[in-house]
């Protein structure tokens, strides 16, 4: 990892891109786009940045996973039911991208 994302303040959750194995640094702005992602990190990757969003007091996020068959928003879906920081989750507006999105809303509190 480079030195200019290690010191990034508005960037708090690193992982593995699926096509290279480079670390990425993902903004912590309440909004996760999985496309770049493979499957098999979903799950990690979700636990990370919904914690760290909760962490910036974030509480409410989108998650972009794609409209397709729904393959990657059944497994986010059923991921996010059984959360443990997570409240509640529906399908995204239009405008915030539809059957191709999903809104969480987080759990305050310290334990979410």
């Amino acid at each position: 990892m480079t030195e200019e994302r290690e010191n990034r303040e508005d960037c708090d959750v690193t992982t593995e891109d699926a096509g290279n194995q480079e670390p990425v640094v993902l903004p912590i702005d309440g909004v996760l786009d999985l496309h770049t992602f493979s499957p098999r990190e979903v799950r990690d990757l979700l636990d990370d940045y919904l914690a760290a969003c909760l962490e910036k007091d974030i509480l409410d996020v989108r998650i972009i996973h794609g409209k397709g068959k729904g393959i990657l928003r059944d497994r986010v879906r059923a991921i996010l039911a059984k959360h443990r920081l997570v409240e509640s989750w529906l399908e995204a507006r239009l405008d915030a991208g539809g059957w191709g999105a999903t809104i969480v809303r987080l759990r305050q509190g310290p334990n979410g």
